[in-house]
């Protein structure tokens, strides 16, 4: 029966992979734990095998010959390929954990309320959550993120993409007489300065929707949490995304100062890592059949 790949004796190649990464016959046996007699009789074997030699040797060592240096490289980028799906393979037999990054944010008002009903149902799944602003941690089986899900190479799927609303309180909204886009455009405003461009700002928001830019007091915060939390105390209007506010919005917490909303130019997604395992992937599923249910009731499916 012919071989199927037509190849030399693995061994022999192993052999050499070792040989040519050293370029020392002795240090090849050591690593091998045979001695170099037995190396040199498999790089013979390997030559006479393929018709020509593979090292020149020298008094002081050996060099690659051309044919030599060719089936080194070509033996590194199989042995590297190999390496990875094993990897990968023991990883996903191994690891029975999932872990799942957000940010501060998505993680505190969206994932953290959803988590726990998972955990109940999957007390067996070792979670990790991983909150950063930022880009997604390595090593994370699955992320949530705020864009263009096009632009991502791995799976994805939408969690929600709704409006954004100017938000304020009621004591708020009485106390600068806000009854209309114009009266807003006058009121005071958390600026919330973020690293991800993709996020909408007030001039943006204005422009859009009034064609018009805002004129009044500015408060600048760098973190969501934080300038909601300064809108419930008073200090301004702040925008925010329907979904993810939606305890807010129940709880009369915040209100919407306008009708007025716009529509978010872009949607929350799930990012599905390519490492992710069977157990992710549950995640995963289940996460897309809470994304409509409200946080602290969802569905025990």
């Amino acid at each position: 029966m012919p071989k199927p790949y037509n190849l030399p004796p693995l061994g022999d190649l192993a052999c050499f992979e070792v040989a040519a990464r050293h370029l020392s016959f002795k240090r090849a046996a050591a690593e091998l734990n045979v001695t170099p007699a037995a190396v040199s009789h498999r790089i013979k074997a390997l030559e006479s095998e393929l018709g020509q030699p593979l090292f020149f040797r020298h008094y002081r060592g050996v060099e690659l010959t051309e044919a030599g240096a060719l089936l080194f490289v070509a033996l590194q980028r199989g042995l590297e390929g190999i390496a990875e799906s094993v990897g990968r393979i023991r990883s996903r037999s191994v690891r029975s954990g999932v872990s799942i990054a957000a940010t501060t944010a998505v993680s505190t008002l969206w994932l953290m309320p959803r988590l726990a009903g998972f955990l109940a149902l999957h007390p067996d799944i070792a979670l990790s959550h991983l909150v950063q602003d930022g880009p997604a941690p390595e090593g994370a089986d699955l992320s949530i993120h705020y864009g263009d899900p096009a632009e991502v190479p791995d799976e994805t799927a939408i969690l929600m993409q709704d409006r954004i609303l100017a938000l304020g309180t009621r004591t708020f909204a009485e106390r600068h007489g806000i009854g209309s886009l114009a009266d807003l455009a006058r009121a005071p405003l958390i600026h919330t300065r973020s690293d991800e461009p993709e996020w909408t700002t007030w001039p943006q928001w204005f422009q859009a929707i009034a064609g018009q830019q805002p004129t009044g007091p500015g408060f600048v915060l760098n973190n969501h949490l934080v300038s909601l939390q300064a809108a419930e105390d008073h200090i301004g209007a702040v925008l925010g995304w329907e979904s993810l506010l939606g305890p807010h919005l129940a709880s009369r917490r915040l209100v919407p100062l306008v009708p007025e909303a716009l529509p978010s130019p872009w949607p929350f997604y799930l990012r599905i890592h390519g490492r992710a395992s069977a157990n992710a992937r549950q995640l995963a599923d289940w996460l897309m059949a809470q994304k409509d249910v409200a946080a602290g009731s969802p569905a025990a499916s």
